[in-house]
């Protein structure tokens, strides 16, 4: 899948989680991040659509639209569909690409549940972005989760399922608990099946309070799956980047402050950064698009960094064939097996297979090079970083 691999160290950010709390006002339009105010970016009053941001009252064609979607959304994403999604794609056996790929397939989408953008998902990502990295240019890890933050939207797509809109964007919200009436359209959630369910219909529900959001089931859609393929993939940002993935569209929390008993104290943390990310994720919305060619580099070179800083992932195997394949008095004649361990003895065995194609598979029957790089190109991809220092 798309590897989302970030070490917070490699990124040479100032973010600190334990003391966050004594940079973030509460107040999203005035952020104080590491003493220092920050007021460049100002939320407009509308959209390029005329309309307040979020106002899903406005009267038009769209707004239509929008209602219809949450009217599907809520009648549909019940605790069993959610579960059912969850462990269909926490599998992650549909592809193997890298962000810049991911973030180019959203050129394909566009979001009918958000009644301020009509524009392909990648410009939302770089407007969202560069708003950010303007304002925070130190928060390297902020930038590149404002990168990859709504790639999950790609579950659109014919190759990752082609779900219906209704199950992977819009608000998102718990579920195996009472529908808190925040949630916007919350008269639709008449219809939803669990209502029926007396577990499910108290405030705790199925859960205890302050038990932590990431014991929760979340409503399926592109936050949750982004958030898993971030996490399957050994993802190391911060525990605010990927709280930021799963729950930007959690609005019944950071936007109404609903299900906040629920949270436990690092949700408490890292909320304060979804309120400072939240303001660039709806304010930046605008007809006037990013030359993503002119920006790609940057966003090109923070992947390529932060792989690097996280190396080649193959089994020691590999790695112990690389090293020794020429260990000819080892693998062929058994010298200096005293030095060996455990996981030496085990590679060997690995080895020994290795080798026989290593010597006897010389020939003057020579490869089609271009018909089989397609094939060893994807495996360099799946298991080196995107450069390697020689």
């Amino acid at each position: 899948m798309a590897t989302t691999l970030v070490d917070q160290s490699a990124l040479g950010s100032q973010f600190d989680e334990k003391n966050v709390h004594n940079h973030v006002t509460k107040d999203t339009n005035e952020i104080t991040l590491n003493g220092v105010s920050h007021n460049g970016f100002t939320a407009p009053e509308i959209n390029s659509f005329g309309h307040s941001f979020r106002a899903y009252d406005a009267e038009s064609e769209r707004q239509k639209g929008v209602e219809e979607f949450y009217r599907l959304q809520h009648i549909n994403q019940t605790y069993d569909f959610v579960k059912k999604m969850r462990e269909n794609y926490e599998k992650l056996n549909r592809a193997e690409m890298s962000i810049w790929e991911c973030c180019e397939l959203l050129n394909q989408v566009v979001d009918d549940s958000d009644p301020d953008l009509d524009e392909p998902q990648i410009q939302h990502l770089l407007q969202s972005a560069e708003a950010i990295r303007k304002d925070y240019p130190n928060e390297d890890w902020l930038h590149l989760t404002a990168l990859i933050h709504d790639l999950g939207k790609i579950l659109l797509l014919p190759q990752f399922g082609e779900l219906p809109q209704w199950a992977v964007v819009g608000d998102t919200f718990p579920v195996g608990c009472a529908f808190d009436e925040a949630n916007i359209h919350h008269k639709f959630f008449k219809e939803n099946p669990d209502i029926k369910n007396p577990a499910y219909n108290t405030k705790d529900g199925i859960y205890t309070n302050e038990c932590g959001l990431e014991n929760v089931m979340m409503s399926w859609g592109h936050d949750d799956y982004m958030y898993l393929v971030a996490k399957e993939n050994g993802c190391t940002l911060p525990s605010a980047g990927l709280f930021i993935i799963r729950y930007h569209s959690f609005y019944p929390l950071h936007k109404e402050g609903a299900y906040s008993h629920l949270m436990n104290d690092e949700d408490r943390e890292n909320l304060k950064w979804l309120h400072i990310f939240n303001k660039y994720d709806l304010y930046s919305k605008s007809k006037v698009l990013v030359d993503v060619e002119k920006v790609k580099p940057y966003y090109q070179s923070l992947i390529e960094k932060v792989a690097k800083e996280n190396g080649c992932t193959l089994p020691s195997a590999g790695l112990f064939i690389m090293r020794y394949h020429s260990f000819y008095p080892l693998h062929k004649e058994g010298a200096y097996s005293h030095l060996m361990n455990d996981e030496d003895r085990e590679n060997l065995k690995w080895l020994h297979i290795f080798n026989k194609y290593d010597l006897y598979s010389k020939s003057k029957v020579l490869v089609d090079v271009e018909k089989v790089k397609p094939y060893y190109q994807s495996l360099i991809e799946k298991y080196f970083p995107a450069k390697l220092k020689w």
